[in-house]
């Protein structure tokens, strides 16, 4: 697995709503290494900078959803969902 297949799959930042392309995104792992999450890519995100921090100070959470589209959960567990 390479950052280059992330970013080949993904395209840029996974957090719903921004736009950010691959060249600013860093893997994240949506089960996280610590608790036992893999590093293949189905574990794996592409998330821009501001989204990774949310995701690791700010109490943010990433989950792939039945359809396999990512899905990001508020510090409170609340799902944040885009206006159509």
């Amino acid at each position: 697995m390479t950052g280059d297949s992330r970013k080949q799959q993904d395209r840029g930042c996974l957090f719903p709503g921004c736009d950010r392309s691959p060249g600013w995104c860093d893997a994240h792992h949506v089960w996280h290494w610590v608790k036992g999450g893999p590093t293949g890519l189905w574990n794996l995100v592409l998330v821009c900078r501001r989204h990774h921090v949310l995701c690791h100070e700010g109490g943010w959470h990433l989950a792939r959803g039945p359809d396999g589209r990512v899905r990001a959960y508020r510090p409170d567990g609340s799902e944040l969902v885009l206006a159509a």
